[in-house]
C-alpha cells in the first residue's frame, strides 16, 4: 500500500456523520497521530472558524484537533485574495457569509465594506436577505471581482438536503450574468493553498473523502492521489459510472493502513 507524507481529509461522511460520531474516522486520525503524519481537515464549509471546527472535533467527536489542522474554503478565499491584492491596493470586500468567512477576511487584512468593494465574496449564509444580494449584484455589475467560496448545491442537516452556498451563488450568477471564481472543492484552488499551508508537494499528499464529485475531483484536479471511503455520499454504483477512478477505495477507513 502506498505511503504518503501528508493527508487532506474531508469531514462530514468521512470523519463524522452530521452530529453523530464515526468510530472509523476517529481511529483513522488516531493512526495518523501515532505515526506522526501531518494532515489537514479540508472543508468547503465557510461558516465556521477553525477554532469552532477544532472544538467540535475535540469535544463532540473525541478527536483532539487544533485550529491549525483545519483549512476551510473561507481561509482559502482569504489566502487567494491576499495573494492577488497589493498591500496598498483596494482591500475592500463585500461578503455574504457567516462568521467563519468574515473572520478569515478581516484576519487577512481586508475591510468588509459595501462601498466600492474590489471583491464580492458569496458563501453560505443562513441569514442572507434580498438586500444583501442586491448589494452584491450591483457591486459586481460595477466591476467588483466575483468570488464563490464553493458551489455546493446542498448541505445535509437533520431535515435532509437544504440549499447550500452554490444555491445562493446561483442567484448572483443569474442576476449578474457573471461566472464566479470558485475556491472550494472540487476546484483545485483550495487544494493548492492547503499544500502551501502543510508544506508538501501534490505528489506527497492524498485527498481523503466520501464524495467523488467534491473531495475526489478536487484531488484529481490538483494532480493528487485520492482515497474514497464508502461511508458517505458516493456509492459503488456511482464510481462504476466514472472514467477517472479514485486512486484508492476502501469500505471504511479501518481498511486503510497509514
Amino acid at each position: 500500500m502506498t505511503k504518503y507524507k501528508g493527508y487532506f481529509i474531508d469531514l462530514d461522511g468521512t470523519i463524522y456523520e452530521g452530529k453523530n460520531q464515526m468510530p472509523t474516522g476517529r481511529r483513522f486520525i488516531e493512526r495518523l497521530q501515532a505515526a506522526g503524519i501531518p494532515y489537514l481537515f479540508v472543508t468547503n464549509n465557510s461558516t465556521r472558524t477553525p477554532e469552532y471546527v477544532a472544538a467540535n472535533l475535540t469535544n463532540n467527536h473525541d478527536i483532539k484537533t487544533t485550529p491549525e489542522q483545519v483549512y476551510s474554503s473561507a481561509l482559502a478565499t482569504a489566502d487567494y485574495l491576499d495573494s492577488i491584492t497589493p498591500v496598498d491596493g483596494n482591500r475592500r470586500v463585500y461578503a455574504i457569509g457567516e462568521s467563519g468567512l468574515k473572520t478569515a477576511l478581516v484576519d487577512a487584512g481586508f475591510e468588509l465594506s459595501e462601498v466600492d468593494p474590489a471583491y464580492v465574496v458569496v458563501g453560505m449564509d443562513m441569514q442572507a436577505t434580498y438586500a444583501m444580494f442586491e448589494t452584491a449584484t450591483l457591486a459586481i455589475r460595477n466591476g467588483a471581482k466575483y468570488i464563490a467560496t464553493n458551489m455546493d448545491t446542498n448541505i445535509p442537516n437533520e431535515r435532509g438536503l437544504v440549499p447550500g452556498a452554490g444555491s445562493l451563488n446561483a442567484l448572483v450568477r443569474y442576476a449578474t450574468g457573471v461566472e464566479p471564481f470558485e475556491i472550494g472543492k472540487p476546484r483545485a484552488t483550495i487544494i493548492e493553498y492547503a499544500l502551501k499551508k502543510i508544506g508538501l508537494q501534490a505528489d506527497e499528499v492524498v485527498m481523503v473523502g466520501d464524495n467523488y464529485n467534491t473531495d475526489i475531483q478536487a484531488g484529481i484536479n490538483a494532480g493528487m492521489a485520492t482515497l474514497l471511503t464508502y461511508t458517505g455520499i458516493s456509492t459503488h454504483a456511482d464510481i462504476a459510472q466514472v472514467t477517472n477512478k479514485p486512486t484508492h477505495e476502501v469500505e471504511t477507513l479501518d481498511d486503510w493502513e497509514v
